[in-house]
């Protein structure tokens, strides 16, 4: 036999359904046990045979009966006992239709019930086999009847179409099971790819950097990314509305409604946010609500800022390349001029030329740092034996007079970073620190200290520190107070803290100093380290 097989389905649907079955063949043998004991041989259904009309029926009741524990057992299998049902009914109801009259009692039509239930439990075309077996009992019995009980040669007419009957429910029993088992199986599909797709748009929704919010046509928030509330500065749950928690995109939002436009692409939100507008509707109007994409101009330019700076650099270390060879021409030919008997004005130029040509190959050194960044190798050490190294040649190449730099370490305080990019980021702190302080005794300090298991390292100095109209672009490239600066400085000394896991940030200092300036310090807040590895504690 072929058909579906039964592990294309759950379990528990055949077996409720064999179970919903049989309590109808329980009815149906009650009935006929119901009719026998009320009526007694006085039953039309018994005509032929009333005591083996009685005995069929309470033998096909006990039997039904039984097939509940087995049902409940589950065993044997769903199959196997499938078949027992059917052939037990067509068993029971050939002998209950022959003491009955045979094929004018009608009894053979129930048979009509009990394949149809078949076909639709079994969803398969053994269904046309338990057809079979019935037209068979029902050939069977007539012949019976013809030979031993003088029934009329006539009716096999009758006992034919009652076969054809029985294979025709059957396949269309069958037809419709099929038609069911695939309406099943595509709305388990559908159900998939529905919950597939729902857990999309959850993870593109919940990952988007624009901020996404779902509203209905009167402005109530359906649904909101993480992005969004970024934004907004707001948690709002769903239900809330955005006239009462953003009236002015509330207000665009009603605009778009009205006339399908905004009045401009980018608005102040009321919490300070600047963002770039867009509405689309849910459907094909605004009757249904829309989603509303808030793109942040702030991460659109910092992005754009990236791209410009990223191609900058490749140029200018391309330029760089190219400029050192004639820039060390130029120098060595300067410094044999100037060992040459001169006049004053020729040697004060000559000294110009050298200046200058120190100060572009400073520029050329500070541009070839921009490439240092994606090739940090970091390492775990300790931060005081390398400041106290850094702090010795730090005075020799700056020609300070003791007591100018000072350090406060913390024994035992270990960083994970990159040796070469921190001696060069403290370099870049340090020398800005001393171009701008007072060069007394103290004016430059170094002091580490831990919070919160992070390793901070501060570097401040006695100038008068940076005014707020300087501040959003302290760590800008190119930016510089100094007219012999490059601006490069700060901005390399950040991108390799950046690099490493740590983070450079500036912070005014509250002591003001003698002439009025408060001094300026910058912190370098190191990664935490993880583990308990060997130097990843801190001492006292």
């Amino acid at each position: 036999m072929t058909g579906q097989p039964a592990a294309e389905f759950p379990r528990a649907d055949f077996w409720r359904s064999l179970n919903y079955f049989n309590l109808y063949r329980l009815s149906l043998a009650g009935f006929f046990v119901l009719l026998a004991g009320i009526f007694g041989p006085s039953l039309s259904l018994g005509a032929r045979n009333w005591k083996i009309f009685f005995a069929a029926s309470i033998v096909y009741a006990v039997v039904v009966a039984l097939s509940f524990v087995l049902l409940r057992l589950r065993w044997p299998r769903f199959v196997v006992q499938l078949a027992l049902q059917i052939g037990g009914d067509i068993a029971a109801l050939s002998v209950i239709s022959h003491a009955s009259g045979g094929i004018q009692s009608n009894i053979s039509l129930l048979l009509l019930v009990s394949l149809a239930a078949a076909g639709m439990i079994s969803r398969g075309k053994i269904t046309l086999f338990f057809a079979a077996l019935a037209s068979i009992a029902a050939l069977l019995e007539h012949s019976y009847g013809v030979l031993y009980e003088g029934a009329e040669a006539a009716q096999y007419v009758q006992v034919s179409l009652l076969c054809v009957s029985y294979f025709a429910v059957a396949w269309l029993a069958h037809t419709l099971a099929k038609y069911a088992v695939e309406s099943q199986q595509l709305a388990q599909r559908r159900g998939h790819d529905l919950a597939s797709l729902s857990e999309a748009n959850r993870l593109v929704m919940r990952d988007m950097q624009d901020g996404v919010l779902v509203v209905d046509e009167q402005g109530v928030i359906m649904q909101m990314n993480p992005s969004a509330a970024r934004l907004l500065r707001h948690s709002a749950l769903s239900g809330s509305s955005l006239a009462e928690n953003f009236p002015l995109l509330f207000g665009q939002y009603a605009l778009w409604r009205r006339v399908g436009t905004v009045s401009r692409d980018t608005l102040q939100l009321d919490v300070g946010v600047q963002a770039r507008l867009r509405f689309v509707a849910v459907e094909r109007n605004a009757a249904h609500g829309a989603v509303i994409f808030l793109e942040d101009m702030q991460r659109i330019r910092a992005e754009a800022q990236q791209i410009k700076l990223a191609a900058l650099g490749r140029l200018t270390a391309s330029i760089a390349h190219e400029v050192r060879n004639p820039l060390s021409a130029i120098s060595y030919a300067t410094e044999l001029m100037r060992e040459e008997q001169g006049d004053a004005k020729q040697q004060r130029l000559l000294q110009i030329v050298l200046d200058n040509t120190q100060r572009i190959n400073r520029i050329v050194q500070d541009v070839m740092q921009l490439n240092r960044r994606d090739r940090a190798q970091p390492e775990v050490f300790e931060l005081d034996a390398m400041l106290r190294t850094f702090v010795e040649e730090f005075n020799l190449a700056e020609r300070l007079e003791p007591g100018v730099m000072a350090w406060a370490g913390m024994p035992g305080a270990s960083i994970s970073f990159d040796r070469g990019h921190l001696r060069q980021v403290l370099w870049n702190l340090c020398r800005n620190a001393l171009r701008y302080g007072r060069k007394q005794a103290g004016s430059l300090m170094l002091s580490v200290s831990v919070a919160e298991g992070r390793v901070m390292l501060e570097v401040r100095d006695d100038g008068r520190g940076l005014s707020a109209e300087h501040l959003g672009r302290l760590f800008e490239p190119f930016f510089t107070t100094a007219p012999d600066g490059t601006g490069l400085g700060l901005y390399i000394a950040k991108e390799l803290c950046e690099a490493n896991g740590a983070l450079l940030e500036y912070h005014g200092q509250e002591e003001q100093t003698g002439d009025g300036g408060a001094g300026a310090c910058f912190r370098i807040t190191f990664a935490e380290l993880q583990g308990n590895g060997e130097g990843a504690g801190y001492g006292g």
